[in-house]
């Protein structure tokens, strides 16, 4: 069984919740246009107790999440498991040649000094993976989007439920310091009534268009062809597939599995909405015509219901991989005393009225009387919050959060119920595309609708 840990410090989105958390540092001038306010993390302390995991799926995204969950205080890698020999060797001259290595991930699973497991495998393995280690009582990172398919939301949620283990899902932008100040901002008022947010992100590379790079020695000798193919249709051995399986449906989630979720995270996140109740997708293969039967163009429209936290509001977000903007990306958030830029690591905050970031909330500045000489409305004026020289960054926050929660701290945010609330209206989008109609998806009950 794991070893049982000790509570030994709180996450930074517990322990330091609200404004208090995120330290406005520095300001410059009142006559400078876009005055600056530093982001930073409160003091974290080291944790006394080891972690110890392993990798499953070994490929860039995986070897980048051991990477960087290595650095973190206590963890240590005794483990990975890939299909691909190649990687198993790569692995062996990275970390050490006492990692362990298979090509099965049941015998990690079965290995009691596991205490977790990071999923870095094609989309159509991380439901079954997941439920596997959690039933085995190992603690899970699974790669975003959570599941490949709507239908398999209910099993992982329902697996952590049963198992109480430690799920999260790996959308890092989750944990950043740029979330987090656009959700207190929201929150205190400084765009006023939320009405409309727009997301977009564009990728102008061969690698950011899924071009992977196919080893020479790719063969059915060193690749485990049979057992990558799992619960998809039996075909030939293929390389490009294998190597190259986000451009495939039978593999992958597409744009916006890969794209869309980390925009419907932070979304949700920042406003706390549960997620929208129709979805309408349009778009295309336009460029990469190699074979992929995914397209590179995607559009989707979706409407959020009214909640407690806000009103109702729409939202639009876009993916292109071949334009000029060289993988530009933003999640932007119209109110109707504003807007917000929401980055990972910045928020720029556009007022229609002089906003003071220090004031607690727009209700306490609209109350307050413009200095003598002024109009009342005034040309939007820009707040830029940055984070401060030295931060680490959302992917390191992220698995920090995920072990504080192993070590007994808070719970982690993104579990597998906003996991699944973050996946679905994105695999939603692909069921729209391909089907030419909007989707209904209740986002309190976790289902899809009768149209």
């Amino acid at each position: 069984m794991p070893r049982t840990f000790t509570p030994s410090r709180r996450s930074f989105l517990g322990a330091l919740a609200g404004s208090a958390g995120l330290a406005a540092t520095g300001r410059v001038a009142a006559l400078s246009r876009e005055p600056t306010v530093s982001l930073a993390r409160g003091p974290q302390t080291s944790p006394n107790d080891r972690i110890q995991i392993a990798l499953i799926g070994a490929g860039g995204m995986g070897v980048e999440d051991a990477k960087t969950a290595l650095t973190v205080d206590g963890v240590q890698l005794v483990a990975v498991c890939d299909l691909y020999e190649g990687r198993l060797q790569a692995a062996r001259e990275r970390w050490g040649q006492s990692i362990a290595t298979t090509r099965d991930y049941r015998e990690l699973l079965d290995r009691r000094d596991i205490d977790a497991v990071i999923i870095g495998t094609p989309d159509h393995w991380h439901m079954t993976i997941a439920v596997d280690a959690m039933d085995k009582g190992k603690a899970v990172y699974c790669e975003k989007p959570m599941v490949h398919d709507i239908g398999e939301g209910a099993a992982v949620v329902a697996a952590q439920q049963r198992s109480k283990v430690v799920f999260q899902v790996g959308s890092q932008g989750l944990s950043s310091l740029g979330n987090e100040k656009a959700r207190d901002l929201l929150k205190a008022g400084a765009i006023g009534t939320l009405n409309y947010a727009e997301g977009f992100w564009a990728r102008n590379s061969p690698v950011g268009a899924w071009q992977y790079a196919i080893p020479k020695d790719a063969s059915e000798q060193t690749v485990d062809w049979d057992r990558f193919l799992g619960s998809a249709p039996k075909r030939p051995f293929d390389a490009t597939r294998f190597f190259r399986w986000r451009n495939y449906r039978e593999y992958g989630t597409g744009v916006s599995g890969d794209l869309f979720v980390h925009l419907f995270s932070s979304l949700h996140f920042i406003t706390g909405s549960m997620g929208p109740t129709s979805v309408m997708a349009s778009g295309g293969l336009r460029y990469w015509k190699d074979g992929r039967d995914a397209p590179d163009i995607m559009l989707g429209m979706f409407d959020y219901p009214e909640t407690a936290a806000h009103p109702v509001f729409n939202l639009s977000l876009r993916v292109n991989f071949v334009d000029g903007t060289s993988g530009s990306t933003y999640l932007r958030l119209v109110g109707s005393a504003g807007a917000m830029d929401v980055g990972w690591d910045d928020v720029t905050l556009r007022a229609n009225k002089t906003w003071d970031p220090l004031r607690a909330t727009m209700k306490e500045f609209m109350d307050n009387p413009e200095p003598e000489g002024r109009k009342e409305m005034l040309p939007a004026t820009a707040t830029v919050y940055k984070v401060e020289r030295g931060y680490k960054g959302a992917h390191y926050d992220h698995f920090n959060n995920f072990f504080t929660a192993i070590r007994g701290g808070n719970p982690v945010v993104e579990d597998a119920v906003f996991g699944f609330r973050a996946a679905a209206p994105a695999l939603a989008c692909n069921q729209s595309y391909y089907e030419r109609r909007a989707i209904r998806w209740d986002p309190v009950a976790m289902k899809l609708n009768a149209t």
